[in-house]
């Protein structure tokens, strides 16, 4: 049992991170990295989490919604703001929890983590595929339906015709594309991302400005709707639990930490990073919502699937070539969300690999362009599979409850810290502390708890796997456990 909780020394961990040819290329700057966490954040969630959360759960008062959640997200960033700059390698949270918490928690960490990138990657690049698909109607260029969907997916055309799917070739593509770039260099995928990200919180920002004049004030009555008399379903229930489904919309900053190891000075450029972007997004959700519900009552939100809010807004506005640039603001903004997730799920098998917990293969770094590229061609291909073979499932809530779960442990791994290593260098201290961690763990945990019992039975099955996994193969192979 003791072996379950050995932990990984911090200096162990900063100097395995420099040595032997299995080493990563440090290139990116605080720039880099803040537009790396807005390129990610600003994605699938602006343009679909909200009209969900708006027309199920919260009404206008989603803009509340949004602010509960990225307070949820400010505790937790300043417990990973610590963590990168004393431990500024590759791996974020499964790192942080080797190194306070043990090899167990560590594996639990790492695995969960599996459902915030992977999964995650393949869900948006579907999204990806149906809107490109729109984009191109606008140029009176046709798809085959059957190319564009999975073979267990059907749609029906409008003249009444059903057209079956065989593959999801423009969700297969994006995937591809995405992955050899990142084969390709992490300094080369940032400024790709960069460029992204500049220019659709450009689109963003337009849409904002010109759906200003367009709000009906009505809409905003009731701000926050009456219970129906169901849990969660407006009203104060209701608004808490929308910041539980939108806290997908805030994935992302902690993917920066998984970058540390390829950052010139990441004690320096970690913590402004993480800030930066999350307040920069958070603040340009906000005003999402409160024009988005002000453009359309949040009544209709609730008769229209995950992706149509954004596509009924801009019917309000009428002016034809805005529409045509949320749609590619819509598209740019998956791509950046696909690259990052795709780069941080590698960056995170990268370390495990290199403890011994999983196959060699994951942690191989490429002699020219020094990135983990077998670890990017293994995802490009189990993910490619996600993307154009299975139909895309609702996957918000339970990348969701990952991701708490994630928060959770990191702040717990602040106070253990402090416990265990009080005297340990910190570039960055955790302010208030053990206020902000034990209210990160109660605030995080809380929003878990309003999510739906089924999230909770699926986080326990994917567990499950993951434990079986550890105790069968990873802990016989561990590198701690080796004499």
């Amino acid at each position: 049992m003791d072996n379950l909780f050995k932990k990984k020394d911090v200096a162990q961990l900063i100097e395995e991170s420099h040595e032997g040819e299995h080493t990563l290329h440090k290139t990116l700057s605080t720039f880099n990295l803040t537009m790396i966490g807005v390129g990610v954040i600003v994605g699938a969630g602006l343009f679909s989490i909200t009209g969900v959360a708006a027309g199920q759960h919260a009404g206008p008062a989603v803009t509340i919604s949004f602010l509960i959640a990225a307070i949820g997200c400010m505790f937790a960033a300043l417990c990973y703001a610590e963590f990168s700059t004393m431990i500024p390698v590759a791996g974020s949270a499964y790192t942080y929890a080797y190194a306070t918490l043990g090899e167990l928690m560590a594996w639990i960490i790492g695995w969960d983590l599996v459902l915030e990138y992977a999964v995650g990657a393949a869900t948006v690049s579907i999204s990806w595929s149906s809107y490109l698909v729109k984009l191109l109607q606008y140029y009176d260029i046709f798809l085959p339906l059957a190319l564009c969907l999975s073979p267990f997916d059907s749609i029906t055309a409008g003249d009444g015709s059903i057209h079956h799917g065989l593959v999801n070739l423009p969700a297969l593509f994006i995937v591809v594309a995405v992955s050899l770039l990142l084969i390709r260099g992490v300094h080369e995928s940032s400024i790709v991302n960069s460029i992204i990200v500049v220019l659709k919180v450009a689109v963003i920002l337009v849409f904002l400005v010109v759906g200003w004049a367009y709000i009906n004030t009505a809409n905003y009555t009731p701000y926050i709707p009456e219970n129906t008399g169901n849990f969660g379903e407006f009203g104060w229930s209701g608004i808490i639990r929308a910041a539980g489904i939108i806290f997908f919309a805030f994935i992302g900053f902690d993917a920066i930490s998984t970058a540390a190891q390829e950052t010139k000075a990441p004690a320096k450029s970690m913590p402004i990073a993480i800030f930066a972007s999350l307040a920069i997004c958070t603040i340009l959700y906000v005003l999402f919502a409160h024009v988005l519900t002000g453009m359309v009552n949040y009544q209709e939100f609730s008769k229209m699937n995950e992706m149509a809010p954004a596509v009924v807004a801009i019917k309000q506005i009428p002016y034809f070539w805005l529409h045509k640039l949320v749609i590619v603001s819509i598209l740019l903004g998956y791509t950046s969300v696909i690259l990052v997730m795709l780069m941080g799920q590698s960056r995170v098998f990268y370390s495990m690999s290199k403890d011994g917990l999983l196959p060699k293969i994951f942690s191989d770094v490429h002699s020219k362009f020094k990135t983990p590229w077998r670890s990017n061609l293994v995802f490009m291909v189990f993910v490619g599979i996600f993307a154009g073979f299975v139909p895309a499932h609702i996957v918000i809530e339970m990348t969701s409850i990952g991701t708490l779960l994630a928060f959770v442990i990191v702040c717990a791994g602040i106070l253990i810290l402090r416990k265990t290593m009080p005297d340990a260098h910190r570039i960055f201290k955790t302010p208030l502390v053990p206020f902000v961690p034990i209210a990160g763990i109660i605030f995080c945990f809380g929003m878990m708890l309003f999510l739906r019992p089924e999230t909770w039975v699926r986080l326990f099955v994917w567990m499950a796997i993951g434990f079986a996994i550890y105790f069968f193969y990873s802990r016989h192979k561990s590198n701690l456990n080796k004499p």
